[in-house]
């Protein structure tokens, strides 16, 4: 079997059907990229470079093409440093090794189709029957008969863990952050005594602080401090991105000063960046994407190197279909993996892709077992989610409003 070609598809759709998200975030976009060989198999992959800035996907799938062409996609990680060589001085981490991470991708799903096993069998094996999940909720919308409404929804749709985040989204579309320590802290604890009680002692609860998106609208260590020690009642199963990735040293003195388990690494591509967090035991719970990390195989370095300091992860999963598929493979592969994200109410760019790939069951994902990654990109896919320029995340700021 030899590649004959690398195309990259994007595409743009509904951002999923939960409507306490839709209300803030109604589309998305997402970019795949296939990898057709002479035997007519096709393998696709997933960056989740493509939810932020689709239109940058193309023309670094193009260069790296020409690599990939004529050989054999047995040899995954062989490929992978080649195309990483070629791009070292701007891929090592960021945007060049997130599409790097699609590319990527496509090749262990066509080695999981030409072997006739799903990619977790490749990457070492299958290390859990199942794992618990949980409802990634987004902001937490006020007043609080909808954050209620919003809670008993997910667990409506089988979910035992549910996560919310910091600050609110009021019914008049407005948010509110408190950043004063006093305040924040008071807020959340307020927010969460709430949650505690209307769901019960035993669905794992998570809050996201979200503070990795502006540096200049973030928490201090003082204002982190300050929310850790007055939320720790409430058995939090994680506090994700309490601070801005700037702040590493941050991190670590948040980490060693609380029982509260600090998460975060969704930002982060590449263990050169994973390093800087791992090394200072800044995390408690780590959570690599397998469609952003740089590779599926480099997320299970990132994984072995938390591990290695005692530490966990949790996937990071907030792609389209083929992300999803990517981060469940790789969490089943895991020792340490613990819970994995799915978002709620998933949407045609999830289900339409992931099929019955996905399988969810009593609060739990089950391990995939078709060959591959398990997903599909029809010509009816493509021709149902057209492309939108311009739909991206994350910040608009004047002169760049991103539509969404």
């Amino acid at each position: 079997m030899k590649i004959t070609d690398v195309r990259t598809v994007l595409l743009t759709g509904p951002y999923s059907r939960d409507p306490y998200i839709l209300a803030a975030r109604p589309r998305r976009s997402a970019a795949f990229i296939e990898i057709h060989t002479d035997v007519g198999i096709v393998g696709i992959g997933e960056t989740y470079a493509g939810y932020f800035f689709p239109e940058s996907v193309p023309a670094t799938v193009d260069f790296f093409a020409p690599i990939l062409i004529g050989q054999s996609p047995d040899d995954v990680d062989e490929l992978w440093e080649r195309m990483y060589r070629a791009g070292n001085y701007w891929c090592r981490v960021g945007l060049g090794a997130a599409i790097l991470n699609g590319i990527e991708a496509a090749l262990w799903d066509l080695r999981g189709k030409l072997h006739g096993v799903p990619v977790w069998q490749l990457l070492g094996g299958r290390k859990h029957d199942r794992l618990p999940c949980y409802a990634s909720g987004g902001p937490s919308n006020y007043p609080k008969d909808q954050l209620a409404a919003k809670l008993d929804f997910y667990l409506s749709l089988g979910f035992t863990g549910v996560k919310i985040a910091t600050g609110s989204r009021e019914k008049d579309g407005g948010w509110r952050m408190p950043l004063d320590p006093g305040e924040a802290a008071d807020f959340e604890a307020d927010k969460l005594a709430f949650a505690r009680a209307h769901v019960g002692k035993d669905v794992r609860l998570m809050l996201d602080g979200h503070m990795g998106n502006n540096p200049r609208a973030t928490w201090t260590l003082e204002t982190a401090a300050a929310v850790m020690k007055a939320v720790e009642p409430y058995n939090l199963f994680f506090f994700e991105e309490p601070l801005h990735y700037t702040d590493p040293q941050g991190y670590a003195a948040l980490c060693a000063g609380t029982p509260v388990p600090i998460a975060g690494g969704e930002c982060l591509t590449a263990m050169y960046e994973w390093r800087v967090f791992a090394e200072r035991d800044a995390l408690d719970i780590g959570q690599p994407d397998a469609a952003w990390t740089g590779g599926m195989s480099e997320f299970m370095r990132v994984a072995a190197m938390m591990a290695s300091r005692g530490r966990k992860i949790a996937t990071h999963s907030a792609g389209a279909g083929g992300a999803l598929m990517q981060n469940i493979h790789c969490a089943f592969a895991c020792e340490n993996t613990v819970i994995c994200e799915v978002l709620p109410a998933l949407g045609g760019l999830h289900l339409d892709i992931a099929g019955d790939s996905f399988r969810f069951e009593r609060g739990d994902v089950l391990p995939p077992e078709a060959p591959g990654l398990g997903i599909s990109l029809s010509d009816e896919i493509k021709n149902r989610y057209p492309f939108v320029p311009g739909s991206g995340e994350f910040n608009s700021v004047p002169g760049k409003i991103l539509t969404n």
